[in-house]
């Protein structure tokens, strides 16, 4: 187990490397690739969000497809479909990108309503239902969706139902000063990210090792009290006066999962209430949802979040 624990901490420090000044990000992302939880990526243009997850496919060895969402794409064009063929008589099945282990849903609120949900079942259940056959994804199978947080005109916000089938919202913000400089120097040393060689880049890892990973962090220990405390923030939230939606029964599982992997990562075998904490942001702020007054007011739900924390009390 300490070997993987190194690895992972190399994968951290050759993702920082290429993506400078994003340290929480990284980390995070790591969190949802040892839940085996899928992501949003959300930020400006030029922020490194598909860099970054091409950059992790290449370090752990992983099939890798990348899928440009486009108003006019189909879901036929995601998950593949069954073409007869005149030479042979008979059908036969071309699988769409959705067939890899993991994959990149680039700009996933321009595509409509209908070809986002072909991607529900996919990414609850692991398999892909084509004219009622059913077709088991790969064991890693994991989405990572980008979206751009300044536009909303042309685009289509995901529903609460898909919405939910995210572990994590990760925020890409733009680097510090002292992080940016640095990208400018490694610019002025030839780095170009568009002109990125994968190949290159060495692995650290392979997918085998990311799935023992994963049953690793199935083994750390969880105390009755951070379950109740990690409740309480559940309950706490879903009674908030500022909010018309708390999180569903699905998020506490995934909450009790990412503190795990956070531990996990944190080398340690128990979880504390710092894991809890750690992670509540990214794993409750796209589910949550403002009532209507505090929409008005200029609240955030980032800031609501923060303000449970703190009601809460944590267990010592």
């Amino acid at each position: 187990m300490s070997e993987l624990k190194t690895d992972f901490s190399h994968i951290g420090q050759a993702l920082s490397k290429v993506v400078v000044g994003q340290s929480t990000l990284i980390q995070q992302l790591l969190v949802a690739l040892l839940c085996g939880g899928h992501i949003i990526l959300e930020g400006a243009p030029g922020t490194g969000k598909t860099l970054l997850v091409k950059v992790l496919s290449r370090l752990i060895q992983s099939d890798f497809r990348r899928i440009q969402l486009t108003p006019d794409i189909l879901p036929a064009d995601i998950l593949g479909a069954n073409i007869f063929d005149l030479n042979n008589r008979s059908f036969i099945l071309k699988k769409g990108p959705i067939f890899t282990q993991i994959l990149l849903a680039d700009e996933i609120n321009r595509t409509p309503p209908k070809t986002q949900s072909a991607l529900l079942e996919a990414m609850e259940e692991q398999q892909v239902t084509l004219d009622g056959e059913r077709l088991p994804l790969p064991d890693l199978f994991w989405v990572a969706a980008t979206q751009n947080s300044l536009e909303f005109e042309g685009t289509y916000p995901l529903p609460e139902a898909q919405l939910d089938r995210f572990l994590f919202k990760l925020i890409v913000d733009y680097p510090a000063p002292t992080a940016e400089k640095q990208m400018l120097l490694n610019a002025q040393a030839g780095f170009e990210a568009k002109q990125l060689d994968l190949d290159r880049i060495a692995p650290i890892a392979d997918v085998q090792q990311i799935l023992q990973a994963r049953q690793a962090v199935k083994s750390i220990t969880v105390q009755e009290k951070l379950l109740d405390y990690l409740l309480s923030l559940v309950h706490k939230s879903r009674q908030h006066p500022d909010l018309a939606l708390g999180p569903s029964p699905r998020s506490a599982v995934s909450w009790l999962r990412a503190c795990k992997a956070h531990a996990w990562l944190a080398n340690r075998d128990y979880v504390t209430p710092d894991d809890v904490k750690a992670v509540a942001q990214p794993l409750l702020r796209h589910r949550l949802i403002l009532s209507p007054e505090a929409q008005l007011d200029g609240l955030r739900v980032d800031n609501v979040i923060s303000s449970l924390l703190e009601q809460v009390p944590a267990p010592r």
